[in-house]
């Protein structure tokens, strides 16, 4: 298996496993989809995929009418999509992405995490180096498609790691090719679970159980943060 596929099979985000932080976070993916790409599905391809998403995580309808609802009010603030690099303790590379109507705020709490917890907020773009932007889609399998076949065919399109995990399969792209990618799949009828972007690292530090735990900790407050979207880092 692949680097891409093992670092997030050790590293799935806890607050996924939180059905109302799901909703949360669906819902201002959503709300930004429809703020760039316009309210219909058919001439918008990340809501069409989003949500597709929000079905098979069971978010109710009323919640994805009301996040669309709101890219289209004019009277409510808009979400701005943030990211934030920085150390966390013992040399850990850490990078948030954030989906905010209060930047100014976002950033206090961000800031306020990596200093609370032996860490320090960098300068946006200084660990771009260290990871890789991947675009990553989970489909369902296909029936009389063979997973090799698939591999080779999805090579033109951008995928470069493709890994069978619990009855679906994941493609790992480049961040570039994520409208090739998502083109193909509905063009050749695959259902399209979930469709997201990742940072995987281009190597991992080791850490002691006392410093993971210390890495944690930090981890945690940005996972409890209500405008974090995705926290990525670089520890084995």
């Amino acid at each position: 298996m692949g680097r891409a596929f093992e670092y997030r099979k050790a590293t799935k985000m806890k607050r996924w496993g939180n059905m109302a932080r799901v909703f949360t976070k669906l819902g201002k993916q959503i709300t930004i989809a429809v703020r760039e790409g316009g309210p219909e599905p058919d001439t918008n391809p990340r809501l069409r995929v989003l949500m597709q998403q929000a079905k098979k995580e069971n978010m109710p309808k009323d919640n994805v009418e009301r996040a669309i609802k709101k890219a289209t009010d004019k009277d409510v603030s808009d979400y701005k999509e943030m990211v934030y690099e920085g150390y966390g303790p013992f040399g850990i590379a850490i990078v948030v992405e954030t989906a905010t109507d209060n930047p100014t705020r976002t950033v206090a709490n961000v800031r306020s995490y990596f200093n609370k917890h032996g860490g320090s907020l960098g300068t946006s773009g200084s660990l771009e180096f260290l990871f890789d932007h991947k675009c990553v889609f989970k489909i369902a399998e296909k029936e009389g498609v063979s997973i090799e076949d698939l591999e080779l065919e999805l090579i033109d399109y951008g995928v470069d790691e493709l890994e069978v995990e619990e009855g679906e399969i994941l493609l790992y792209g480049e961040f570039k090719s994520y409208s090739d990618i998502q083109s193909y799949l509905e063009e050749n009828g695959f259902e399209i679970h979930s469709a997201e972007f990742e940072r995987i690292p281009h190597d991992t530090k080791e850490l002691d159980d006392e410093q993971r735990a210390q890495i944690e900790k930090l981890l945690d407050k940005f996972e409890e943060d209500e405008d974090v979207q995705n926290v990525f880092h670089n520890m084995a």
